[in-house]
């Protein structure tokens, strides 16, 4: 029977966490991308964001923890009709995160060589990918889940880990949506139903600060 990790520690063991950073990509979170374009929506946030990402980014690499880039390419061709419609129905004619262009491209954080870029066609960054088989292969449990927008691509994504069977745990400083509501509703949503919140990823890097693998196993 798989061991059940009860305990915050437990769950944050670096050799079996990944940080999962979604759509953190110029036409959702910068001026003059799709978001901010078609939508208007408020872009002031996404810099000081990206600065807490890759500051948790960064202590999951010092610590070992495996960290996996998702990217959205909604191109025409990989949408669905549904997908399609609703465009239609917005009156919304140009192209979000084609793949190849700046709108595509990481905003503020970067990803290493030897990390996975995971490349998804619908909200969940699971769906239709190789995520599951990336995370498994590397004895992953746990998902540190960051980027945007909390209410639609990051719960997707979360969604589909917990069904998978996968602990959840969001650092509530490291996502975010322009619809301010509906963020602070996934948010309740994780703590009482898929996972833990924390409110910041400086309170996961600092559980991992100067302890070992083992070290964290026994501080739960």
């Amino acid at each position: 029977m798989t061991e059940i990790l009860t305990t915050l520690p437990e769950k944050l063991d670096p050799a079996h966490t990944a940080i999962i950073v979604i759509d953190m990509q110029n036409d959702f979170c910068a001026d003059g991308g799709y978001l901010h374009e078609n939508l208007k929506v408020d872009m002031s946030g996404n810099g000081p964001l990206s600065g807490r990402i890759m500051e948790l980014v960064a202590a999951a690499r010092d610590t070992g923890a495996m960290v996996v880039w998702i990217k959205a390419n909604y191109e025409p061709r990989y949408l669905s009709g549904q997908a399609l419609a609703k465009l239609r129905e917005k009156g919304i004619n140009s192209i979000c995160c084609e793949g190849g262009t700046w709108g595509w491209d990481l905003y503020g954080v970067s990803a290493r060589p030897d990390e996975w870029v995971i490349e998804k066609h619908t909200y969940s960054g699971f769906h239709g990918t190789e995520l599951d088989r990336v995370l498994r292969f590397r004895g992953i449990r746990t998902l540190v889940m960051t980027g945007v927008a909390t209410n639609v691509c990051v719960e997707s994504t979360l969604r589909d880990g917990y069904f998978n069977g996968y602990y959840i745990v969001m650092p509530e400083d490291c996502v975010d949506s322009a619809a301010r509501d509906l963020h602070d509703a996934t948010i309740k949503n994780v703590r009482m139903h898929f996972g833990e919140v924390v409110d910041t990823g400086a309170e996961i890097a600092a559980l991992w600060s100067g302890k070992t693998d083992a070290g964290l196993r026994q501080a739960g």
